[in-house]
């Protein structure tokens, strides 16, 4: 997404092996993540020889918070402050109220910090 961000405005889409290249993934591995963030509407592909992919919105428009949501779900450092049923020991657990407030201060982080942001970091 950030190769996406730092393309933005250029008018040439980012064809995928371009990005794997740069990031140093495959293109396989990139084109199952490609799939969930074009289903969600963050970036677009655009066909033809020159064809390639570019953000569907600003990268000032777009948080780190909305990509790792749909790439990864959950973005908790433990499980049970999403979802109590996870531990039995939820209720009683002495370390719960440390694990949410880490939650929300990464949820309020990632949520804050668009792709723009992120690439002047």
């Amino acid at each position: 997404m950030l190769q996406l961000a730092a393309n933005y405005g250029k008018g040439e889409p980012l064809p995928l092996t371009e990005i794997a290249r740069r990031e140093d993934i495959s293109v396989k591995y990139l084109e199952q993540l490609i799939i969930p963030l074009k289903a969600a509407g963050l970036i677009e592909s655009r066909r033809g020889a020159h064809g390639g992919y570019v953000l569907a919105k600003a990268p000032d428009q777009i948080t780190v918070g909305q990509v790792l949501q749909i790439l990864e779900g959950n973005i908790s450092p433990v499980p049970c402050v999403k979802d109590p049923s996870f531990c039995i020991k939820y209720e009683t657990c002495n370390t719960r109220k440390l694990w949410e407030s880490m939650d929300k201060a990464i949820i309020q982080s990632v949520c804050d910090m668009t792709l723009k942001d992120a690439l002047s970091v």
